[in-house]
């Protein structure tokens, strides 16, 4: 990404990320005292980084300990604002149940137990009609009061009133199911578009989604030819190419072995954590890239996560296994540079991380003064995994970064920051043929949102907010260019 793009990126950076703050509050606002207060607690994680990042931009660099004392503090605050919102959501929550007179007469049981009330016949959508009698048995007065019935596709959906906590109702409700039709169903408890509750029931054929045979095959294919194509990058780095020299292979081989390698233990984070919620994953289909070898992998939820929570550990797990490794293998590499360097780079090279071209200054700034910077090959490893690590987690559909934000803000924000993430990577793409490649693949493959967990109505907590927030903004300094005024300051731009 050239200078002049990044000047022009800068305020784009700055009037979204207003926006988005004024979107968020508007729209708290319109929804009541709680919302408000949880919009305020957000921006208190939002504002560290849009501090150091707005210094940036003049090119003000806070250092380490003044970065730790700025998270310290706004943390601290979100805590405090954390308790205010759950003595509200208590208030709230009781309110509501006051409201709903749980009082039930004799009409409310009788209007309960006729709630579907269409002609069975007419709500057949490929369920059986004696499976379909037995459904609208399982509610009861403190769960769900089903008011109304809609045939969807091979099940049916029922509004009404949710009576008792979420995760209890969910609870109460596939206990009977199961007891009335064993495995054969898969409930739902969903928000609909007026973000009420809804009970969507399906058949547990169409809601497993196994990987058939032909796509296991085909990533299988994915996987090599993503080794061949890192394998070229890493001969690119020692000055040959395999097409020229195939011979020397065995060369380029620690490269392939470490960015295969931290790809790898990226997806069992990512099944390690499935398998504690008993959700199954389809093999992992690498994405073969010619610039940097390959941009990480994508797999699918095979079977439907049971909560919001566990979407998001099920997300999270991976980005944090190789972002930490590959922080840390960066870190040694550039530890390791002003003795094992062997590596020539340009100084203007590390312009384009704003994450990656700060810890370089801070290890090699005297290299970096004379224009060529010698480093040890782990850089580059760490690098490019990290890389592809902050590209995961791009806000968009059902990548690892998109899945994060529906399981935090829902599925219509999910389905605005793909729209957002698809324009960005759009600009990016004027000069940069890796943001077109990536933008292709998101709108061609992963652009729709995740599945909704089974139980929709149960939000995050405040630990996992915090921590969605800080992989967006970890993406954003390991993939936007470091601005001009502060690639002079460290020494970036000769």
């Amino acid at each position: 990404m050239n200078l002049s793009l990044a000047q022009q990126l800068t305020p784009i950076f700055w009037i979204a990320t207003a926006g988005f703050l004024g979107w968020g509050l508007y729209r708290a606002r319109n929804r009541g005292k709680v919302a408000t207060w949880i919009w305020l607690q957000t921006l208190m994680l939002i504002l560290p980084w849009v501090i150091f990042l707005g210094l940036l931009t003049f090119s003000v660099v806070i250092n380490l300990a003044g970065l730790i004392l700025l998270l310290l503090v706004f943390t601290v605050i979100y805590i405090v604002l954390g308790q205010k919102v759950r003595q509200l959501k208590a208030q709230e929550w009781e309110s509501n149940r006051s409201h709903q007179s749980p009082e039930i007469t004799a009409d409310q049981k009788s209007e309960q137990m006729d709630a579907p009330t269409l002609d069975p016949n007419s709500v057949y959508t490929g369920m059986d009609l004696d499976d379909f009698k037995a459904v609208t048995r399982i509610f009861s007065l403190d769960s769900f009061f089903v008011t109304e019935t809609i045939p969807y596709n091979e099940g049916v959906i029922f509004k009404g009133n949710l009576r008792s906590d979420p995760a209890e109702a969910l609870a109460h409700l596939n206990e009977r199911l199961t007891a009335a039709l064993g495995d054969r169903y898969q409930l739902f408890l969903l928000e609909d578009q007026q973000q009420r509750p809804t009970v969507v029931v399906l058949p547990r054929a169409t809601t497993d989604q196994k990987t058939r045979p032909e796509a296991k095959f085909f990533a299988g294919i994915l996987a090599i030819a993503s080794m061949l194509t890192t394998l070229e990058i890493g001969a690119n780095l020692w000055g040959f190419s395999l097409f020229n020299t195939p011979s020397r292979w065995l060369q380029a081989l620690p490269f392939v072995l470490g960015v295969i390698g931290i790809l790898l233990l990226h997806e069992l984070g990512h099944r390690w954590m499935a398998d504690r919620y008993g959700v199954k994953l389809s093999p992992p289909f690498f994405i073969p890239s010619v610039g940097i070898g390959t941009l990480g992998t994508l797999n699918r939820l095979e079977t439907p996560t049971p909560t919001r929570k566990a979407l998001f550990d099920i997300a999270i797990a991976g980005p944090v296994v190789s972002g930490l490794l590959s922080l840390a293998i960066l870190l040694l590499g550039l530890w390791l540079s002003p003795t094992q360097g062997s590596i020539p780079l340009s100084s203007n090279f590390f312009q384009s991380s704003i994450l990656v071209g700060t810890l370089t200054h801070t290890f090699l700034d005297d290299q970096l003064l004379s224009g060529v910077v010698l480093v040890h090959p782990l850089v580059a490893v760490g690098w490019i995994s990290l890389a592809i690590t902050a590209l995961s987690l791009l806000p968009a559909g059902q990548l690892d970064g998109g899945r994060i934000v529906q399981a935090v803000y829902g599925r219509k924000t999910a389905a605005r920051t793909t729209f957002v993430t698809l324009i960005v990577l759009g600009i990016g793409a004027i000069t940069n043929p890796l943001a077109l490649y990536w933008a292709l693949l998101i709108l061609f493959i992963a652009r729709e949102p995740e599945r909704p967990p089974m139980n929709e109505i149960s939000e995050t907590d405040e630990g996992r907010d915090a921590l969605a927030l800080l992989s967006l903004f970890f993406m954003a300094l390991t993939l936007l260019p470091v601005p001009p005024g502060l690639a002079k300051v460290l020494h970036l731009l000769q």
